[in-house]
């Protein structure tokens, strides 16, 4: 009976630690930006976390080249469901174009927490991410207050159906309205676009339209910042002849701050965005209540407080510990 009894409990410790090892696919919109790199690290960080833990995760990180391109999305979704992964941790290039795959996999078994942008269905366990639209509203009220309430503004728009920056527009757009009676708004419908380079085009055509006149501008996401910044550069507008507040850190966006040629920063957290999306899903998983939302918070980085710790931990995560 001894050999029978050891085998069983070989069994049953076999059972409990497959039962405690997770495949967790983290599907962010893009993979070039720094932000996604930083909500890989975070993720990465979960894991090695729950794995002191005695929980074994492994974390599948796969998005699309560029921002725009949900149909790759959508693809690698679907290729995550029919693949059977633990849980999905998704941020989605769309709110409506992500919602059937997102909601067949969940007819699947596999729970999925949103991170980042917004999805329209209620079948994710959880939403991790910032408050979009009060990031939008820190970024007019700086902008007010640089122009003392009165000037002529630009909106450079990100991408129609991305929820997570269409709040952060809405919440600028409400907040000048609602508290700078004296802005005016030159333009609010041209989009950057997914990259970098788009939104300099971009940039480039608005201020070769409204060059003489602007005053202001935001950009809500780093692409179009970083767009924006260079476009300024070439017109000879940087360095606060035109006052630019942008959205998220990156390399380019801090180094301006420091030298001046942007002039506010609304930054988020996706380090722990990404982080706490690894650990919402595999708390559901383990049969948890969790939270449908949490919030990541936001805030206002500025050449003066650029080096208070709070501020530079959200500057720069520890990317070189968890991505090699």
């Amino acid at each position: 009976m001894k050999p029978l009894a050891a085998l069983l409990a070989a069994l049953l410790l076999t059972a409990t630690a497959a039962a405690q090892t997770y495949e967790i696919a983290v599907i962010p919109k893009g993979t070039t930006h720094e932000f996604w790199k930083s909500i890989h690290a975070g993720a990465c960080a979960a894991a090695a976390e729950l794995q002191a833990e005695g929980v074994t995760v492994h974390v599948i990180w796969k998005g699309p080249l560029r921002e725009d391109d949900r149909e790759q999305q959508v693809q690698v979704v679907e290729n995550f469901t029919g693949r059977r992964v633990s849980g999905i941790v998704l941020a989605p290039l769309d709110a409506r174009a992500l919602v059937a795959p997102t909601e067949a996999a969940v007819r699947a078994g596999i729970p999925v927490v949103i991170i980042d942008s917004a999805l329209n269905s209620a079948a994710p366990v959880s939403t991790v991410s910032t408050d979009n639209y009060r990031g939008g509203v820190l970024g007019a009220r700086r902008l007010g207050a640089l122009l003392g309430g009165r000037g002529k503004v630009i909106l450079l728009r990100v991408l129609a159906g991305s929820a997570s920056t269409e709040q952060r527009e809405a919440g600028f757009l409400d907040t000048v309205a609602r508290e700078f009676p004296g802005l005016q708004i030159l333009s609010s419908d041209q989009h950057a676009g997914a990259t970098r380079d788009t939104a300099y085009r971009t940039a480039q055509n608005l201020l070769n339209r409204f060059g003489r006149d602007v005053t202001g501008i935001f950009a809500p996401n780093e692409s179009s910042a970083t767009g924006m910044l260079l476009a300024l550069k070439d017109a000879g507008l940087a360095g606060g002849k035109v006052r630019l507040v942008g959205f998220d850190s990156g390399t380019q966006t801090v180094a301006a701050l420091k030298s001046g040629d942007l002039q506010g920063l609304v930054v988020q957290s996706p380090f722990r965005m990404g982080y706490l999306g690894v650990k919402t899903v595999v708390a559901s998983l383990r049969g948890a209540q969790v939270d449908r939302v949490i919030d990541t918070g936001c805030g206002l980085v500025t050449r003066e407080n650029l080096d208070q710790p709070e501020i530079a931990e959200l500057l720069h995560p520890p990317l070189e510990r968890y991505l090699k």
